[in-house]
């Protein structure tokens, strides 16, 4: 017996489930994304982000808990800093039933477009805790000068 899923009292409408997709392929590119909905679309795959700014440098922090540092790539190309690696996860044994698998593996890959001012050649990386800090320095000739103001 199959079991057919109702939505309400609504009309069956051929453009329902065309509806449906289209929403969840808005929400694919949607900055925003509810990551607890249970959506076509949803899942995460790559690990989460922070870009922070402060005076001095920019600060990129990617959450990679169980990643080894022989695992990750850093590289930047034209004003892109590229974060790849590859996350092993566990061998599933064949009398193991999940109910549910939150936790994810395999390759990623995380690029953003960095800004004109960070100095390319003192970005420093590093793994503590299964979070990777990338910080990425300011050129000192466009950080912002104070001037002092002299009163005669």
């Amino acid at each position: 017996m199959n079991l057919v899923r109702r939505r309400g009292n609504q009309v069956n409408r051929p453009t329902n489930e065309l509806d449906r997709l289209h929403n969840e392929i808005n929400k694919l590119f949607d900055f925003g994304w509810d990551r607890d909905a249970t959506g076509l679309f949803d899942g995460v795959s790559a690990p989460s982000m922070d870009v922070v700014e402060n005076d001095g440098e920019f600060l990129v922090r990617c959450d990679l808990p169980g990643v080894k540092k022989e695992d990750v790539e850093i590289s930047i190309s034209s004003n892109v800093l590229t974060i790849k690696g590859e996350k092993h996860g566990d061998e599933e044994k064949e009398d193991t039933k999940y109910y549910r698998r939150e936790t994810w593996s395999g390759s990623f890959q995380r690029s953003i477009a960095l800004s004109e001012s960070v100095d390319a050649d003192r970005v420093e990386a590093d793994l503590k805790d299964g979070v990777l800090n990338v910080r990425l320095p300011k050129r000192e000739e466009l950080k912002p000068k104070q001037i002092d103001i002299s009163v005669k």
